[in-house]
C-alpha cells in the first residue's frame, strides 16, 4: 500500500502540472466501494480533491451509473478525454460519438477532462479523471502530449491496488487445454452440452469433463462461472464476428 500511496501522490502532481488539477478516481467501477490509501481514508478525501468539495462522488453509489466517463470505460481501454461538450480520443472512434456526455459533465462542474481506464485481468476495470471547470481549455493538446503517461499511472496504481488486496484474477496462473477453451467458447455462445457434442464430435460426458476440468482449474464452481473466469482472462473472445467486421469497413470505405 506504501506504492499506492506514492503512485497517487504522482497521478495527483501530473494533474496540478497539467492543469487539471480535480481528479475523481475507482479502483473497480463495478463496485460502490471507494479506493483507499495507505492511511485507510478513501484517496478522494486524502490525496485528491474535487471540483465542488460538497460533491462526495465516492459516497454516492448511483454516481458510476449516472457519470458517462464511468459508461465510456467500460467500452474502452484506451485513454479518451472530454471537450467542449464531446467525447474524444486519438483516432476516429464510433463509439465515443454515441455517449452523451455534455449534460452530466456539467452536473459535476466538468468543463474539460482526460479519463484513462484501466482493464485489468478478471474483468475489473478502474479508472482515473482527471479534470478542470474551464471549458474554454485546450485540453486535446494535452491529451495529445499527456495521455501515454497518465494511462500508464493508471494501470501502475490499479495493478499496485489490487494485488496489495488479493483482488487479482488467480492465486495461480492456470493454462487451459485446446479442448477446454473450445468446450467453453460454444458454451459462451449459448450451445447445450448436447450440441457442443455435435458441434465437436465428442461424447456429452466428455463435454462435461472438459468443461469441469477448466472450472476446478480456473478456481470456480460450475459452467457458468467457469465460462465467465475464462472470458475475463481472454481464453473466450467476445468480439465481433472479425470476417463481417472487415466486410462492413470496407463497405464504409467505399
Amino acid at each position: 500500500m506504501a506504492i499506492v500511496g506514492a503512485l497517487a501522490g504522482e497521478i495527483a502532481e501530473a494533474g496540478r502540472a497539467i492543469g487539471l488539477p480535480f481528479i475523481a478516481v475507482s479502483a473497480d467501477i463495478g463496485s460502490p466501494e471507494p479506493m483507499f490509501g495507505p492511511d485507510g481514508r478513501p484517496l478522494a478525501e486524502s490525496t485528491f480533491r474535487w471540483i465542488d468539495p460538497a460533491l462526495e462522488y465516492w459516497k454516492d453509489r448511483g454516481f458510476a451509473l449516472r457519470s458517462p466517463f464511468v459508461h465510456a470505460a467500460r467500452y474502452s481501454a484506451e485513454p479518451f478525454y472530454f471537450e467542449r461538450g464531446t467525447l474524444k480520443t486519438w483516432r476516429p472512434a464510433r463509439w465515443l460519438s454515441r455517449i452523451e456526455a455534455g449534460e452530466a459533465a456539467r452536473e459535476f462542474g466538468i468543463g474539460a477532462a482526460i479519463i484513462a481506464p484501466a482493464h485489468l485481468p478478471g474483468g475489473i476495470i478502474g479508472a482515473v479523471v482527471w479534470a478542470s471547470p474551464d471549458a474554454d481549455l485546450a485540453v486535446g493538446e494535452m491529451f495529445e502530449a499527456q495521455a501515454p503517461r497518465l494511462h500508464a499511472l493508471v494501470h501502475r496504481l490499479m495493478g499496485a491496488y489490487h494485488e496489495a488486496l488479493g483482488d487479482t484474477a488467480l492465486a495461480d496462473p492456470v493454462r487451459l487445454t485446446r479442448r477446454e477453451i473450445q468446450c467453453l467458447k460454444w458454451a459462451a455462445a449459448g450451445k447445450t452440452d448436447g450440441e457442443i457434442s455435435q458441434i465437436m464430435q465428442i461424447s456429452g460426458p466428455t463435454v462435461r469433463f472438459h468443461v469441469t476440468n477448466a472450472a476446478r482449474k480456473l478456481g470456480v464452481a460450475g459452467r457458468s462461472q467457469a465460462v465467465r473466469h475464462a472470458v475475463a482472462l481472454g481464453y473466450v473472445g467476445s468480439g465481433p464476428n472479425r470476417p463481417a467486421a472487415l466486410d462492413a469497413l470496407r463497405d464504409d470505405a467505399d
